[in-house]
């Protein structure tokens, strides 16, 4: 089967008019999320870490930093924006496969809509066909994949955005068979790095490499013609159960984004079911902290692999943390972005009822159910059972819950009209005569008039910060 080759004449081919309305409300729906973790996350010391490392070696101030005044050269700026929107472990999951989808192919083709027009309908068709592209790849090698330690968002991420980097630069078939292979042997990321700055940095990377992927083909640079599906291509070597029909069946007749969930908190997905059972205890019973003797969670042997850490010491390590996250949903009554910041993991509150928190393997349950059991003082014993965790397919966010959400992620960084704005230019992105109009507007207006960039003709501050 040529796996390759079929998918690269599908992206290469495919009509925007044969796409579902739904499909592309979704689309949209997957954009303006990312648009909000990436101008959320964009003040985070991992973001000024990794931008005082590029500062000295950015080349000509092409493309925004979501969120900031700085402007790197594309492919810097599709890293950056790739690391922005993952730093909060708060966007989309394709639950089938646990890749964020949108973080590679979005922070890509961001980037090039800046170094030449793209319209907003070619822009949502791109990003409809990356996110296909990279999930039915990651359909085709998880779970073999995943369990042996592979970040499956870094892995199969750079394929969705060399294909659809390849689209807009309107490659051939023969280029896009290239520039899959080109994606294909830059392919990594490791989940030993999840909790370190690394983590989000595979999401960058996947951006960046896919673009390079996508522009070296269109040199017509070559690589193998069977980069996914040959004996010592992506998919044999990187998984021991490779299922190439995963890929190539039904193509262009389902799609996996319409599969795309949002997280209403920030961290591992496989803590949410935990979060929600905790915080309806907690709402319903008006639960107090020191009133708890203990809390017992039953949950899928996955949420122990990836959340395990019982004693976070940072931000980082706290979203994954299942102790952690059970703590604040009953302390705080939320799990944003504020209770994964390195003071709430140090918080002796928040550590005190951590310490009584106490979670066992379940087989039956899914991996995104959950049952909490909460011993009180008084000698009562509050149960609650979780059949589908809020933000799942059965229980998706709103359109309104996504505004809200992306409102808070930006709070602080844009002022309410210039988030209201950007919210607008999200949701019509498949109407705008300009895609990069996105980007220009995720800047707050004082940091655009500035023209602050990180390369400059003269002296360049490398330790400025906005």
């Amino acid at each position: 089967m040529e796996v390759t080759r079929k998918l690269a004449r599908f992206i290469v081919e495919h009509r925007y008019d044969d796409i579902p309305e739904n499909v592309r409300h979704e689309a949209a729906r997957a954009f303006l999320n990312w648009v909000g973790c990436a101008v959320g996350g964009s003040r985070h010391e991992t973001v000024e870490r990794a931008l005082a490392a590029l500062a000295e070696f950015s080349g000509p101030a092409q493309a925004t930093v979501l969120g900031r005044g700085d402007r790197l050269d594309i492919m810097q700026a599709a890293l950056m924006n790739g690391i922005t929107s993952h730093t909060f472990d708060f966007d989309d999951t394709h639950l089938k496969t646990v890749i964020h989808p949108s973080g590679p192919v979005a922070s890509a083709i961001l980037a090039f809509a800046e170094s030449q027009p793209v319209k907003g309908e070619d822009f949502l068709h791109a990003l409809i066909l990356g996110v296909e592209v990279e999930c039915r790849i990651g359909n085709a090698v998880y779970p073999a994949h995943y369990d042996v330690g592979w970040h499956i968002t870094g892995t199969a991420g750079v394929f969705g955005a060399a294909a659809a980097a390849g689209r807009l630069l309107g490659l051939n078939e023969q280029q896009m068979v290239w520039a899959l292979g080109i994606a294909a042997t830059q392919s990594s990321g490791l989940r030993e790095l999840f909790g370190t700055m690394c983590k989000p940095l595979h999401i960058g990377n996947a951006a960046k490499n896919g673009l390079l992927a996508a522009l070296l083909a269109k040199e017509n640079f070559t690589s193998s013609n069977q980069g996914i599906e040959a004996k010592r291509g992506f998919g044999h070597v990187l998984s021991t159960e490779f299922k190439p029909a995963e890929i190539t069946e039904r193509l262009g007749e389902t799609w996996e984004i319409a599969l795309n969930t949002y997280k209403p908190f920030a961290c591992g997905i496989v803590n949410h079911p935990a979060i929600d059972g905790c915080i309806q205890l907690r709402n319903e019973h008006k639960l107090e902290a020191e009133d708890i003797e203990s809390i017992s969670l039953k949950v899928h042997p996955l949420v122990l692999e990836l959340t395990g850490k019982k004693t976070p010491q940072a931000g980082l390590e706290g979203k994954f943390s299942v102790y952690h996250s059970a703590a604040v949903a009953i302390v705080h009554g939320a799990a944003g972005e504020a209770q994964y910041s390195d003071a709430c993991v140090r918080d002796p509150k928040v550590i005190a009822l951590r310490d009584r928190v106490s979670a066992s393997v379940d087989r039956q349950m899914r991996e995104d159910q959950v049952r909490v059991a909460i011993r009180m003082k008084d000698g009562r014993t509050l149960d609650k059972f979780v059949e589908r965790a809020i933000g799942s397919v059965d229980r998706p966010m709103s359109d309104a819950d996504l505004e809200a959400k992306f409102r808070s992620l930006t709070d602080g960084i844009l002022s309410k009209a210039e988030t209201g704005n950007l919210i607008r230019l999200c949701w019509d992105i498949g109407r705008l005569e300009d895609a990069a109009e996105v980007a220009r507007a995720s800047v707050p207006t004082a940091e655009a008039a500035a023209g602050k960039s990180w390369v400059t003709t003269e002296d360049t501050e490398h330790t400025e910060k906005s």
